[in-house]
């Protein structure tokens, strides 16, 4: 007998052996898990419009220089009612719902534009009602210039004024 009798057994001329084990078998096709491709995580996005519309609002606003009055009227013409740039901001918010690389790209765009005002507030000597630091007033400014799109069209010019008394 051979020195493991469970798994072989000689019989006659030790040439011949019986396994008792199983023997190892290759997996078929079909029983082999496939792989997922995955998307290419550094492809290429086309901005939308929102963003793009966002980007270009900042380089205006960065133009300004320290007017401070020509940038919020700047702003509540661009988030006006009627204006394109509220809807194409909607409009990228539903689409991106999922995707957020989008989402971050809109966010990433619309700080660029609070970055902008907050460079104009810092250069203009400081009026107001609004006590708080630049970067909470320029914060403020612009949520209340978003606003704006959300009321009627007719309301628009009290809001403006709104926004001058706080800047």
């Amino acid at each position: 007998m051979s020195a493991d009798p469970c798994k072989a057994l000689a019989l006659g001329p030790p040439e011949v052996l019986l396994w008792w084990g199983t023997m190892p078998r290759s997996r078929s096709a079909r029983a082999r898990p496939r792989r997922r491709a995955r998307p290419d995580a550094r492809r290429e996005t086309k901005p939308s419009e929102a963003e793009r519309r966002l980007l270009d609002l900042a380089r205006e606003l960065s133009a300004r220089g320290a007017d401070v009055s020509a940038a919020l009227h700047l702003l509540a013409a661009a988030h006006a009612p009627d204006a394109p740039l509220p809807r194409a901001m909607a409009q990228a918010r539903i689409r991106g719902g999922e995707d957020k690389t989008a989402g971050l790209a809109l966010a990433w765009a619309r700080e660029q534009v609070r970055l902008a005002l907050e460079e104009i507030l810092a250069r203009a000597p400081r009026r107001g009602a609004l006590g708080a630091t630049v970067e909470t007033r320029a914060w403020l400014l612009l949520a209340a210039a978003e606003s704006i799109a959300h009321e009627p069209p007719a309301a628009a010019a009290d809001r403006l004024r709104a926004l001058l008394d706080l800047a």
